[in-house]
């Protein structure tokens, strides 16, 4: 039997002690084989989520059961007429009598009969079919031919590219150039897959070097890039797995990247952070991984559990859009901690001392040694006794400043995401741009209502049709009916309006609005027409019926998934604390974090400030869906950094029972920590931010801001005034609670007091240790000095 070590390091037990656990046990043993597996594992996931991109989807925003959505189903099915998703803006500039020259007629007509006759497109209607109106510019210069193309999303933009070189360009006296939904999504996902590169390309080398700065060594800087690759290899791979089973958005891929380099690098730093600080306590390799696995492991395994609950809520919406999130998120964030606590502190175990090899810092210029060093963290220290002796002032001035940079969001104005999200020379947007402004009426606007029963008919239709005519800002309705405006029937139904009666007794009419497709007085149009009497089934769809839809089903999800997330971050804050007013400070501070950010979304894109600088056209609203995405996010992030801040506190708490100093060391050792962290995964969100798509950018910047906000003004100034103002009573919990933290709890350090510390015997052994209450805190037992017998007593 081998003789046990006469001396062990003072920070920490033997590695096969149990102190890091049966998981620390296994990586040190087998570092080596476990790395192998963890590469092999890495080349299967880059090959099978290699091809992801071309099978995401851009839609996703309707809500699956929404009267709108049924509408626009049946539509498709039996009258694709109704529902053009392509059109053909057909110019006729230069030519005498514009659109109605008789060569332009008979080159328009000519196409419209082409791709009428190509496969899976259907529903062609040209405005030199019946000389409809809404289909011709004022000005008589352009006019528009549209169809429908059928089948799921992929299938749409398989049509497309095919069609595409046949018809766009010059053909003969005219011009022609696409647009309509299909083709805006077509050049959405383009723009995204090269935007996304870019942010990559961006991204990575930046972070390098920030991280080689941050962490001086070359080495130790690449270790959470390595994890962030692996995070993101692995989450394609699960991501183009459930493309199988069910649609998953092109904009998940943003998150994708986003959140595997910035929480890769969160939980990266943690990790490699603890293992130098027990490296240099004496530790050897293997037993400094244990230790830090048995330490800071667990907090990532907690910080990683709250973003992952915080991105799951979105499983409560029906949109495919934002569950999509939850996939990649999920996914991203379970690989990035499994990457950390697995991967990470094998190569660690490797590594041993050469994680410090490569030091960048001996190549630059050394200055003079006069000044005296200072202490790792002396300026946070400094920080957090300042906050501490203003409290009150720190709480209550950063409270208000926080909320006064939310108070924009209570003009926020929802909408849904059109063309004018790509940038402006997209030929698309260029398309749809030239049909707002130049065209009568709102045609991308169009309301489609679906009429089902037995009593539907020539008189009922007639009655409705007359009743929808005279709402206000309805320039007309047409349909089987005939033509009507104002509340007066204008002209016959004409052979295609005619068609628009089912055998079944099914029809549609169509209402052409005035205002902008999903402007207010369209979106107030929907509830009116909604709201007349008739005698048979009235489905209503159309822009503005979705957008309506969509924010009604978005509203009544939301309460719950708000709640997801409210309980399981309380429950998974006691368990890591066993305090009972901690987690409610959790929740309430990480919401007032993210004020600024829903301030800056309004004034910034719904507003347009600053859209000249940062290159995208203000539409005066916000997409329905992207302010809970953002929310779910950043809240996640926020508990993310707030687990790390709190973690540290409890453990020193625990140490000594010295509430002000446990605080204040948190801050000194976490301080730095956090900030490098969030001013890294910043600008990976930065760089995501700047992608040509309005919706990606407000995405990347909204969140990048959140980051920052909570890092440097929240856990620096707003927690530590906080916790003074709460003070020992923090770590307070009622009998049972700590009974039952005792029993089901996890805490970072197995000795000392207790979460649950009864305040009375905390003030006892504090007036034995501290009797001047407003002593510098390095008096009250927090240098770095006592570091080692801290750890030692942990042991």
């Amino acid at each position: 039997m081998a003789a046990r070590p006469t001396q062990q390091p003072p920070t920490t037990g033997r590695a096969d002690d149990g102190g890091g656990g049966r998981w620390g046990r296994a990586i040190v043993a087998r570092p080596r084989l476990l790395l192998l597996v963890v590469l092999a594992l890495t080349a299967c996931a880059a090959v099978l989520g290699g091809g992801v991109a071309d099978r995401l989807s851009s839609g996703g925003s309707q809500i699956p059961g929404a009267e709108s959505t049924y509408a626009t189903r049946v539509l498709e099915q039996r009258w694709p007429a109704s529902q053009p998703n392509l059109l053909l803006m057909v110019s006729a500039r230069g030519a005498t009598g514009g659109v109605d020259n008789p060569q332009v007629v008979s080159e328009a007509r000519d196409l419209a009969r082409r791709l009428g006759a190509e496969q899976a497109v259907g529903g062609v209607v040209s405005y030199w079919d019946g000389k409809e109106p809404a289909l011709r510019a004022r000005d008589g210069g352009e006019a528009l031919i549209t169809a429908r193309i059928g089948g799921d999303e992929d299938a749409v933009d398989a049509v497309l590219e095919r069609v595409r070189p046949s018809y766009e360009g010059r053909r003969g006296p005219v011009d022609v150039r696409l647009g309509g939904p299909a083709a805006v999504r077509n050049a959405s996902q383009e723009v995204i897959a090269e935007d996304l590169v870019r942010a990559e390309m961006i991204a990575l080398p930046v972070t390098l070097v920030l991280l080689v700065f941050v962490f001086g060594s070359a080495v130790a800087a690449l270790l959470p890039l390595l994890v962030g690759i692996m995070a993101i290899l692995g989450t394609n791979a699960v991501l183009r797995v459930l493309t199988e089973f069910t649609d998953v958005s092109v904009y998940a891929q943003n998150l994708t990247t986003a959140l595997g380099l910035g929480l890769a690098i969160d939980y990266a730093l943690f990790i490699v952070r603890r293992y130098r600080e027990e490296l240099a306590a004496g530790a050897d390799p293997r037993a400094a991984v244990a230790t830090t696995l048995r330490t800071a492991g667990r907090t990532v395994l907690f910080s990683a559990l709250t973003v992952a609950v915080s991105l799951a809520s979105m499983f409560v919406f029906e949109q495919y859009f934002l569950r999509s999130f939850a996939y990649a998120g999920i996914a991203v964030v379970l690989i990035a901690a499994a990457a950390s606590l697995i991967a990470l502190p094998a190569l660690l175990v490797v590594l041993g001392r050469r994680v410090d090899a490569l030091d960048v810092r001996r190549l630059l210029p050394r200055r003079g040694t006069s000044k005296p060093k200072h202490e790792p963290g002396a300026g946070w220290a400094a920080l957090a006794r300042l906050v501490m002796r203003r409290a009150p002032l720190f709480a209550v001035g950063t409270a208000v400043v926080l909320v006064a940079l939310g108070l924009p969001f209570k003009d926020v104005r929802f909408g849904t995401a059109d063309d004018r999200q790509l940038p402006s020379s997209t030929p698309a947007h260029l398309v749809q741009q030239q049909i707002r402004e130049e065209f009568p009426g709102s045609p991308g606007g169009v309301l489609a209502v679906l009429a089902q029963g037995p009593r539907v008919g020539q008189a009922s239709l007639a009655d409705f049709s007359r009743s929808v005519s005279q709402l206000p800002d309805v320039v007309r309705v047409s349909g089987p009916a005939g033509l009507y405006a104002s509340g007066e029937w204008v002209r016959a139904a004409t052979p295609a309006e005619a068609a628009q009666t089912g055998t079944d007794g099914s029809a549609y009419v169509t209402v052409l609005p005035k205002g902008e497709a999903t402007s207010a007085s369209s979106l107030e149009l929907v509830t009116d027409i909604r709201s007349i009497p008739v005698p048979f089934k009235a489905s209503v769809t159309g822009a503005a019926a979705v957008l309506s839809d969509t924010q009604h089903g978005t509203a009544e999800r939301l309460p719950w998934a708000l709640g997801v997330i409210a309980v399981t971050t309380l429950l998974l804050v006691f368990l890591l604390t066993g305090s009972l007013l901690l987690p409610l400070q959790a929740v309430v501070v990480n919401a007032l974090s993210l004020t600024a950010m829903f301030g800056a979304v309004v004034w910034v894109f719904q507003e347009g400030h600053l859209s000249g600088l940062l290159g995208f056209t203000p539409t005066g609203d916000i997409e329905t869906a992207l302010p809970v995405l953002m929310f779910c996010v950043a809240f996640g992030l926020s508990m993310d950094y707030g687990v790390f801040l709190v973690s540290r506190i409890q453990e020193e708490y625990e140490r000594g029972g010295d509430h002000r100093a446990a605080v204040e060391f948190g801050i000194r050792r976490t301080g730095g920590l956090i900030t490098a962290a969030a001013v890294i995964l910043g600008f990976v969100m930065v760089a995501i931010g700047t992608s040509r798509v309005t919706n990606i950018k407000m995405l990347g910047l909204g969140v990048g801001l959140a980051v920052l906000m909570d890092a440097m003004v929240v856990r620096g100034l707003l927690v530590p005034a906080v916790l003074r103002l709460t003070g020992r009573a923090t770590w307070w919990a009622p009998g049972p609670l700590r009974r039952l933290h005792r029993r089901i709890g996890l805490s970072e350090t197995g000795a000392g007091t207790a979460p649950g510390i009864d305040i009375s015997t905390a003030d006892k052994a504090n007036q034995q240790s501290t009797p001047d209450a407003e002593a510098p805190v390095e008096a009250q037992g927090t240098n770095e000095s006592l570091i080692g017998s801290h750890r030692a007593e942990r042991t």
